[in-house]
């Protein structure tokens, strides 16, 4: 199951250079995550200080 990334973000950047498979990107409010390429480590949710990447 891939992870997403919620309104809750205030794009700190923390999780886009912590994943692992690069599955993360800025975008315009908030970052995303390419499903597609997500291996649902959760790591990001990890590191992410908002608690705004939950699963999907």
């Amino acid at each position: 199951m891939a992870y997403k990334i919620t309104e809750e973000c205030i794009k700190c950047g923390t999780c886009e250079g912590e994943c692992p498979v690069s599955a993360i990107s800025e975008g315009d409010e908030v970052y995303v995550i390419d499903a597609d390429v997500c291996i649902s480590c959760g790591t990001c949710a990890g590191v992410c200080p908002m608690s705004a990447i939950v699963e999907e």
